[in-house]
């Protein structure tokens, strides 16, 4: 790798680390934030409530992944550890389950919203074509995207995805538990999805839909 590559690289990271933190961290916190809300005090227990990021940050989902697919395929996109929910805790475990596990999207969705409010006002202002209003550009780009892209990517209805965790708290108890049984493959079952192709599939079609969100929502 070239000098340029390796400073292209750096720039991409500089910029896009800021809202990728916040996207990750706002997104678990807000499913604790919700959960102590309907009766489970477990993630403010455990200091999970926190806006700080090294309190969630994951080495792998948040560090390593991120910055192995920017130089692979430039583009940027990480997790982090998810917030401990003890779902017995709730006042109505199988339909709080559903508010708990929307939280995070829709904390995205939010998110989303505000980094677009920001690229807006950043045109304008007539910023756009100075150094900060570029960089401010570029961050929105990737707040945007990221964001949508989790809020779209966790709705999917897979256990233990937050689209999975809504379904079980919509389905009869038959389907629930056969819900229950696969969560523990839930992750083989996402990368067999994206082996062959069909990940993004399923993922464009809601991606589509959040964006569109956001822009209503902006104007």
């Amino acid at each position: 790798m070239d000098n340029f590559d390796f400073s292209q690289i750096l720039q991409g990271i500089a910029v896009g680390v800021l809202p990728i933190l916040f996207a990750v961290t706002l997104h678990e916190v807000a499913h604790g934030w919700m959960a102590r809300r309907l009766g489970d005090r477990t993630a403010e227990m455990l200091g999970r409530l926190s806006l700080n990021p090294i309190k969630h940050i994951d080495p792998i989902g948040t560090v390593l992944v991120p910055i192995f697919l920017f130089a692979t395929v430039g583009f940027l996109f990480g997790w982090a550890k998810p917030v401990p929910v003890a779902f017995r805790n709730l006042n109505n475990p199988k339909r709080d389950m559903v508010w708990v596990a929307l939280a995070g999207p829709f904390a995205n969705i939010v998110m989303g919203v505000f980094w677009a409010l920001i690229y807006k006002l950043t045109i304008l202002s007539g910023l756009a074509t100075s150094f900060v209003g570029g960089w401010l550009l570029s961050m929105a780009e990737i707040g945007i995207i990221i964001n949508a892209l989790l809020a779209a990517f966790n709705l999917l209805p897979i256990p233990p995805l937050d689209g999975g965790r809504v379904l079980r708290g919509l389905v009869n108890e038959s389907m629930g538990y056969f819900l229950d049984r696969i969560e523990p493959f839930g992750l083989i079952i996402l990368v067999f999805l994206l082996w062959q192709g069909w990940l993004w599939v399923l993922v464009a079609p809601l991606l589509t839909l959040v964006k569109n969100l956001i822009i209503f929502v902006v104007g």
